[in-house]
């Protein structure tokens, strides 16, 4: 019988001392995984998606870069890639997007009043300069009487190309006529060049048919040129087109003060992405911070 006593309480005594470690391993694990939450490892727990509209080049491939430095901080970016600019700032308006990134200002301002949209921008990002490309004719140089020069044919991009033909000397424009210049404010064309009005996705292909385009940044980069080593002439980087027509992050009115997009914003405006942009586009696109 004493026998049997004494081998129950060994067993009591040892079922008590594996609880306590087992309590106290617990103990530890939480400790540990407070630990964890001190040191910052929650920062990746989930934070939402922002879905984002952009351009394919240059602004989706930007976009790459801004999504893995979002990612660290828990949010999700997902890329809506449009080949127009018309769809991205009708699906923003919608609430189908929660940014999009592929325009300048005055592009948005003069969509807003068109569409009547209530769109604005919260952050500028980088520029593109314009450039005149060659066709049938090689340099500016041998242009002759009556050559065709296209040009955007949406109202702010037309006046940035026709801005760009006056200071070669091509063409003179209105003094007030500015941003918003048209082919109707050439006051003198004495080469009596035809200013052909294409949509600018489409300036890259018309090559072949005229014999200069001015060609938006993005769409040149698109079509495999630099304007650095490729376009006859392009803006220069204090012109008045570089600071009116730097790409934004465009959002709708009364989201300005959302922490996604301000996490957003920050995103593209990190040392990664500047670092990606300079090596990658070699001055054909600048960044704007």
């Amino acid at each position: 019988m004493k026998k049997i006593i004494a081998l129950t309480l060994t067993a009591a005594l040892i079922l008590t001392l594996f609880a306590g470690c087992a309590a106290k391993q617990s103990s530890s694990s939480s400790a540990v995984t407070s630990s964890e939450a001190a040191s910052g490892t929650e920062s990746t727990q989930s934070k939402g998606k922002i879905v984002i509209g952009a351009s394919p080049t240059p602004h989706g491939e930007i976009l790459k870069v801004a999504k893995e430095v979002l990612a660290k901080q828990g949010y999700e970016l997902e890329v809506t890639e449009f080949t127009d600019y018309i769809q991205p700032n009708l699906a923003l308006q919608s609430s189908d997007l929660d940014a999009n990134y592929f325009q300048h200002k005055p592009y948005l301002d003069d969509f807003n009043v068109k569409n009547k949209t209530d769109l604005v921008s919260i952050a500028a990002i980088h520029y593109e300069p314009f450039g005149i490309y060659a066709g049938k004719t090689k340099t500016i140089a041998d242009l002759k009487d009556g050559a065709q020069i296209a040009v955007p044919n949406d109202t702010t991009n037309e006046a940035r190309a026709l801005l760009l033909l006056e200071k070669q000397g091509l063409i003179k424009l209105k003094p007030d006529a500015g941003l918003e210049a048209t082919v109707k404010d050439i006051t003198e064309n004495t080469k009596k060049l035809k200013i052909v009005e294409i949509e600018a996705a489409q300036l890259a292909r018309s090559l072949p048919d005229v014999d200069l385009a001015v060609i938006n940044g993005n769409y040149a980069i698109q079509a495999g040129f630099n304007v650095s080593t490729d376009a006859l002439t392009s803006e220069d980087k204090d012109s008045l087109a570089a600071t009116n027509f730097a790409n934004i992050i465009a959002i709708r009115a009364g989201d300005e003060n959302r922490e996604d997009l301000k996490a957003l914003v920050a995103a593209l405006k990190s040392d990664e992405v500047k670092n990606f942009i300079n090596n990658t586009y070699k001055g054909a696109v600048v960044p704007m911070f």
